[in-house]
């Protein structure tokens, strides 16, 4: 496992991010002790079961655009006789 310091953390974080990408997994370091594993995130292991996609229930639930013929239409029935 490659090790980075907390340091090259503040000070390099392209590179060890790069590293991260390559190896997988970084060890971080404080003076010399190990004291976290940062590893990349697994993003379908992070959404919760049942999760619901409120967006995608939000479009399926909006009326659909009206066409430009239809909102003439509308405006000349709302202008009313004048």
């Amino acid at each position: 496992m490659t090790k980075a310091s907390i340091r090259d953390l503040r000070t390099r974080f392209p590179h060890v991010r790069a590293l991260i990408e390559r190896e997988g997994e970084v060890l971080i370091t404080d003076r010399g002790r190990a004291i976290m594993v940062i590893r990349p995130v697994d993003a379908a292991a992070m959404t919760p079961k049942g999760a619901v996609d409120y967006f995608a229930r939000l479009k399926r639930l909006q009326p659909r655009p009206i066409s430009s013929s239809g909102r003439r239409a509308l405006d000349e029935a709302d202008r009313g006789e004048r």
